[in-house]
């Protein structure tokens, strides 16, 4: 030991230098230097340590974020499907409100259609559509579109929805159309 300064490598830590200030026969000299760098080290392995958990917090916060945004995605593509076949369920609607040339028809190929129609709605009701159909109900703007007004003699009456002329749909809980209503107007 020639050298006025020892060296210590290691492969993942700076090199380890000492000056021969207390003499390299004097171990509490070496301690106390070692116990300096092992607390140097402790602070970067800390550091990094929190780095890590912080970048690891980040990729659990954007995978979450990220299936979020892809049932967001399914719940629009499902509204979209959805409103195209309500308007299938319009023709049915009007087909079955047409009395006279419903009764026609063979009552068996009667309750084929029917049968059909029940299907479409269930099939809807599995994907989260549901029928807005207030009709009794008291009229409420948030919900309902007005197409007339109808007076009527009983106060009680007044503000009721009296007919429905086209049901209404909701997604979960999103109104994707409005049920068409007639409101019963009290006029003393």
């Amino acid at each position: 030991m020639q050298d006025k300064n020892k060296k210590y490598n290691s492969e993942e830590t700076e090199d380890v230098i000492f000056d021969d200030e207390g003499g390299e026969s004097n171990p509490a000299f070496l301690v106390k230097k070692l116990r300096q760098k092992i607390k140097e080290l402790e602070e970067k392995n800390q550091e990094y340590l929190i780095g890590w958990q912080k970048e690891r917090a980040d990729s659990v916060n954007l995978r979450k974020r990220l299936d979020e945004e892809k049932k967001e995605y399914a719940k629009f593509a499902k509204e979209d499907i959805s409103t195209e076949l309500i308007s299938v369920l319009d023709s049915f609607d009007s087909a079955f409100k047409n009395k006279e040339a419903w009764e026609k028809v063979d009552e068996n190929w009667r309750q084929g259609v029917e049968y059909i129609h029940s299907q479409l709605i269930n099939v809807l009701a599995n994907h989260g559509v549901s029928i807005i159909s207030p009709l009794g109900e008291m009229f409420e703007p948030q919900r309902d579109e007005a197409v007339e007004n109808v007076k009527v003699e009983d106060e009680e009456e007044d503000g009721k929805i009296v007919e429905v002329v086209s049901n209404g749909y909701s997604l979960q809980d999103k109104i994707i159309r409005a049920p068409k209503v007639k409101v019963a107007e009290y006029k003393p």
